[in-house]
C-alpha cells in the first residue's frame, strides 16, 4: 500500500494543476457545478491527501533501519527522469475536460495504467514533487561505515551530496532511499 501512495505522490503537481483548472472554471461558469464536477474535486483532493499521506510515512514514518554509509561516489541523476513527468502534467491539465465523465474515466485508466507500471517496476525514483519540495536524487555508490562491501543505491536529499561523506541513510531498495538525519560529525 505504501508504494501506491508513493505513486499518488509523485503526480501531486498535476492534480493540483487539475484542481486549480476546475475550480476556475467553477467560478468563471465555464462548467457546471454538478454532482461529477463534486466528484472530480473530491478525487483530487483525496488523491492529493493520500500522496501526502505516502511521502510523510516514507520519509519520518518508516520502519526502515537507518544504516551510516561512507559515500564513495555520487552523481546527481535528477533532470534524467523529471521532465517527461511534466510533460505529462501539461497534457493532462490543459487538454482533458473532466466535466465529461468520458474523460474522467480515461483519466482514471491513465493512471491506473501509469500506476501498475511505476510500481510493479519500482519507479520510486521518479518523484518530481520531491524535487518541488527542495529534494536533488542521486545516484550513488557507498559502503557502510561499519563494513567494506560496495553497494549502490538511488537517493534523495536536500543538498549536495559530497563524495567521502558520511550520512545516516534508510535504504528502502536500490530505488529508493532517504538521508535520514544527514551528515555525522
Amino acid at each position: 500500500m505504501k508504494n501506491v501512495l508513493l505513486f499518488l505522490s509523485a503526480f501531486i503537481p498535476m492534480y493540483f494543476l487539475i484542481l486549480l483548472k476546475e475550480a476556475i472554471e467553477l467560478i468563471n461558469h465555464n462548467i457546471e457545478f454538478n454532482l461529477l464536477a463534486v466528484l472530480v474535486i473530491i478525487f483530487l483532493l483525496g488523491l492529493i491527501i493520500l500522496g501526502f499521506l505516502g511521502l510523510f510515512l516514507e520519509i519520518r514514518r518508516s520502519n526502515k533501519q537507518t544504516i551510516e554509509i561512507v559515500v564513495d561516489s555520487a552523481q546527481n541523476i535528477t533532470d534524467r527522469h523529471f521532465l517527461g513527468y511534466f510533460s505529462l502534467f501539461v497534457l493532462f491539465a490543459i487538454t482533458f475536460d473532466l466535466s465529461r465523465t468520458c474523460m474522467f474515466v480515461v483519466f482514471i485508466a491513465i493512471l491506473a495504467m501509469i500506476g501498475v507500471v511505476y510500481v510493479k517496476n519500482k519507479l520510486f525514483y521518479i518523484n518530481p514533487f520531491l524535487n518541488i519540495l527542495g529534494y536533488n536524487f542521486y545516484k550513488i555508490d557507498y559502503h557502510e561505515k561499519s563494513g567494506s562491501e560496495k553497494k549502490n543505491t538511488k537517493i534523495f536529499y536536500r543538498g549536495a551530496i559530497t563524495v567521502g561523506q558520511n550520512y545516516f541513510v534508510k535504504v528502502k531498495d536500490e530505488n529508493f532511499s532517504f538521508v535520514d538525519k544527514g551528515k555525522s560529525q
